[in-house]
């Protein structure tokens, strides 16, 4: 089995991947490629399109899972876009809030958010009640919580079948890696 090592030790994924989690692909591919994203980092929106060419190419044979992880230190509107993303999840809709909120990275105030959650059909009174009343904001804190404990420190961050992928995350290398994974 391929490990991933930094600083002489593995950095595992904690706590490893639930029924919980947003996943696309088979829950029982070979292989797990796990994100820690920001939806207003620059560096995360580098690599979405990345994962989703790697997710083309290794159809069926893949499952992807995203956590959030707001640097809102760094990133004004991130907890919000987090927090939008989970309440669409509520209603079945993360993987669609997921891909607006990168479409529209650099636009993320409140007034967007709300467009993108209508544009894709959620029921926008619940929406608007869910952030209004920041009812996603303990699971966004146990994603981010599960990044900190997995030793995450920026995004986007990735594991392979639980294991730290401390090398470049460009497309052939990731690719590389995940397949060697298989």
């Amino acid at each position: 089995m391929l490990t991933f090592r930094m600083a002489g030790k593995h950095v595992r994924l904690t706590p490893g991947v639930s029924k919980d989690d947003h996943s696309e692909g088979p829950a029982d591919a070979a292989v797990t490629l796990v994100e820690f994203g920001d939806f207003e980092c620059s560096h995360w929106g580098q690599a979405y399109p990345i994962v989703k060419e790697i997710q083309e190419r290794l159809k069926g044979k893949l499952r992807f899972v995203f956590r959030n992880f707001p640097l809102t230190h760094a990133h004004r509107h991130a907890l919000t876009a987090a927090e939008a993303s989970e309440a669409a999840a509520a209603q079945g809709r993360f993987w669609e809030m997921h891909a607006k909120l990168f479409e529209h990275q650099k636009r993320l105030g409140d007034y967007q958010i709300a467009k993108y959650a209508e544009s894709i059909g959620v029921d926008m009174s619940r929406f608007a009640a869910d952030m209004d009343s920041h009812a996603h904001q303990g699971r966004v804190q146990q994603q981010f919580d599960s990044g900190i404990s997995s030793g995450v420190h920026g995004t986007p961050t990735f594991f392979i079948n639980g294991v730290r992928f401390d090398q470049s995350w460009d497309v052939e290398t990731l690719t590389a890696a995940i397949k060697a994974a298989m």
